[in-house]
């Protein structure tokens, strides 16, 4: 089965880990969600030969994000024009997180009976996965309102031990036919148990039950243990992307 355009998946990813706040500009994009991660906090462009006037409009992001009091961000894809990206190389621009996206068609998934399924906005979910990511208060204020900005189905899947305890969770959302998963984590102490594979195949299971036809996710290009996981449940490479910040280079 073929795969979505990188557009079509940069567009679902939109919807699937939304601003809280969004300004169009042609197809370049202003995203801010209170400076909850960068992919939700930064300016980037869906159309690369929408690619004219670039000074000015890189001006006007670094303006915008001043005025919510954020760092400029842009994340740089397959869909950058080239004059945008000479115009940040120009500018002294930076160039950090390198990062992957990976997707493959969905095939049949069963779910696992240590997992749970709940509704993303569940204060019991968003306990668990402040518990497992660490989250200070202003982290998780932050996933909470990104949380509740979405406007397509999602799930927060847990695996729990036999104890009953949270293990490993991530966010599911289906947008556009695609299932996109984010905040993966494991406890540390149950890692290499098999129990993130588990946890996703079960999320990927309830996605199929939701429309899903592809799934896609981001995975930075220095983790190559989730790298790994990834692969062995089918996803492949598809596209690199990362992200510039005004600097040295």
């Amino acid at each position: 089965m073929e795969l979505p355009s990188v557009a079509v998946f940069e567009r679902s990813g939109l919807l699937a880990w939304p601003g809280i706040e969004a300004e169009w500009d042609g197809a370049w994009v202003r995203r801010s969600a209170n400076g909850y991660t960068k992919r939700a906090n930064s300016v980037q462009c869906l159309d690369p030969a929408d690619d004219s006037d670039v000074e000015s409009r890189i001006a006007a992001s670094v303006d915008w994000f001043g005025d919510r009091g954020l760092p400029p961000v842009f994340r740089v894809t397959p869909l950058t024009g080239p004059r945008a990206s000479a115009a940040m190389d120009r500018l002294g621009w930076a160039t950090i997180d390198a990062s992957y996206q990976y997707a493959m068609p969905l095939t049949p998934m069963e779910s696992d009976p240590r997992c749970r399924l709940y509704a993303v906005t569940d204060p019991l979910f968003q306990s668990f996965a402040e518990r497992l990511q660490n989250y200070s208060p202003v982290q998780m204020a932050g996933l909470k309102a990104l949380l509740g900005a979405l406007v397509v189905p999602a799930s927060g899947v847990v695996l729990h031990d036999s104890d009953g305890a949270p293990v490993a969770s991530c966010i599911k959302c289906v947008a556009d036919g695609i299932v996109v998963t984010g905040n993966v984590v494991t406890d540390p102490a149950h890692r290499r148990k098999g129990h993130a594979a588990a946890m996703m195949r079960t999320g990927l299971a309830w996605a199929q039950q939701n429309g899903a036809r592809f799934a896609a996710l981001n995975v930075q290009a220095d983790n190559p243990a989730a790298q790994a996981l990834y692969r062995g449940l089918g996803y492949a490479h598809q596209y690199d992307y990362s992200y510039r910040v005004p600097g040295a280079r």
